[in-house]
């Protein structure tokens, strides 16, 4: 199949992966524990994920995919010289926080996880790619959760910014775009692995979790500020983990649930991008029992640092409904929503939903003006070696090739987008099962949810599917 682009000659081709999926070695090279570390495989990782577990704990009779990853911190260089052949133009990871800082509130950074990621970033500036980094991709030292409750506490904001500027002054010559946080959003729904809460008994959760938001953003805010400062040429963006809310029916109070849920998803990247809270803030406060949130004096101004670029994460449309609670719940993902008669599913219960791509981005682009990034879109689906060692992911080609349709289409529309990058573009822990199973990638990796196999690297057949899509610049998606 041979369309006609829109797609600009500098348009970003991609593949992603994150820090604590992959890089396994979790106390090597001086790393110290991250809150991600403490989410077990099983039955018992979703209480630790949404932050039931008030003092998460290693229990040694379970299994923590996090720990070994798929062993990327040992294998990076060859790792990323496979990934360069299917000609990616940019590579997006993240760095772990607690690699760099240990505990969360040194003075100074660890000089061994400092080598790793000069290292890792030479490697693909040696390849050719550029590199996207995400400084807090549901990473975080657990120091700063046992000692200072995570983000319930303001002197968060000095351990970030003090671990962004070195970052920023170590690796600023060799990486050119920035995320701050990770599907900032996802606090709301997975505080523990989101942003490292655990709650206490007795506690106003929500108003932990939104108290938790605005330390967020204003750390963002203030990280914003200093790349504009530090590195003029770089460019830094927001993430949200995206996906529309269609109303269930045509009843006015679906619709209105509807725009309350998209509300409660968008106001950070109202704040990031346009550098103020925004007009319904004190309603969406005062319907989830939250007392008006606590700003230091100096807050607003910060928050008028905004953002280069929006980007976001699109898997699957969202589904609202007034009278959630007496229907059949789409519960694939964390953001929950109404089972879509008219939408397929993954095995794991996600929607398949292409054309809510297209409308995602005209609603975003609608709403900030700003140029967006696609920086995350993939399919978790268990893939089978065949005898000859072949791994035929059509199922996956497929995914993506209507998916790149779609965003070709709201590209046509005039919205702006920087690029795009398939996510998991080596098989990694997924982060909402712990799986191995629940694979994304176009490189298999030989391992089994129990940590066993030999972590060999296998093409499948969608990576030189995606590598022609790139060389073509997406002109060829049969």
């Amino acid at each position: 199949m041979t369309t006609n682009t829109v797609f600009p000659a500098d348009f970003l081709w991609g593949g992603a992966i994150a820090a604590n999926q992959t890089e396994g070695a979790w106390h090597e090279g001086g790393r110290g524990t991250s809150n991600i570390d403490m989410l077990p495989i099983g039955d018992k990782r979703m209480p630790v994920k949404l932050g039931q577990v008030a003092q998460p704990e290693l229990d040694e009779t379970l299994y923590y995919p996090s720990h070994t990853g798929i062993d990327f911190y040992h294998r990076y260089k060859d790792d990323i010289a496979l990934l360069a052949e299917m000609g990616l133009k940019v590579f997006r990871t993240s760095i772990s926080w607690s690699r760099l800082y240990p505990n969360g509130d040194e003075e100074t950074p660890n000089p061994e996880g400092i080598a790793y990621y000069r290292s890792l970033f030479e490697t693909c500036r040696e390849h050719g790619m550029e590199v996207l980094v995400t400084l807090a991709h549901f990473d975080m030292p657990m120091g700063l959760v046992t000692g200072y409750g995570s983000w319930r506490s303001r002197e968060m904001i000095t351990f970030f910014t003090r671990y962004a500027k070195t970052c920023f002054e170590e690796f600023g010559d060799l990486v050119k775009y920035w995320i701050t946080f990770n599907e900032i959003n996802i606090i709301l729904h997975s505080p523990f692995s989101g942003a490292g809460l655990a709650f206490q008994p007795g506690e106003n959760q929500k108003q932990v979790t939104y108290q938790a938001a605005h330390h967020v953003l204003v750390a963002s805010a203030l990280t914003v500020k200093m790349i504009h400062e530090m590195l003029p040429a770089a460019q830094v963006g927001c993430m949200i983990a995206g996906g529309s809310f269609y109303p269930y029916t045509s009843k006015p109070a679906d619709v209105w649930q509807s725009m309350l849920d998209d509300h409660d998803n968008t106001f950070f990247i109202d704040v990031q991008a346009r550098g103020y809270y925004p007009s319904y803030m004190k309603s969406l406060l005062a319907s989830k029992g939250v007392d008006a949130i606590e700003m230091a004096d100096g807050d607003e101004e910060i928050l008028k640092n905004t953002v280069d670029f929006v980007s976001f994460s699109y898997y699957a449309s969202r589904t609202s409904a007034h009278n959630l609670d007496e229907l059949t719940a789409n519960e694939g993902n964390v953001v929950k929503s109404a089972k879509n008669p008219y939408l397929p599913t993954s095995k794991w219960g996600w929607v398949i939903d292409p054309l809510g791509l297209r409308i995602t981005m005209n609603q975003l682009y609608d709403r900030y003006q700003k140029p967006l990034f696609l920086v995350e879109n993939g399919l978790g689906a268990e893939d089978t070696v065949a005898a000859g060692g072949s791994i035929n992911d059509d199922y996956r080609i497929d995914y993506f090739r209507e998916h790149i349709k779609a965003m070709a289409d709201g590209m046509a529309d005039g919205v702006p987008l920087m690029g795009y990058i398939a996510w998991g573009v080596i098989d990694l822990v997924a982060a909402s099962t712990g799986q191995m199973t629940k694979r994304y990638g176009m490189v298999y990796v030989d391992k089994n949810n129990d940590g066993s196999g030999s972590l060999k690297r296998s093409k499948k057949k969608s990576f030189d599917w995606y590598k022609q899509v790139i060389a073509s610049n997406g002109t060829v998606l049969s």
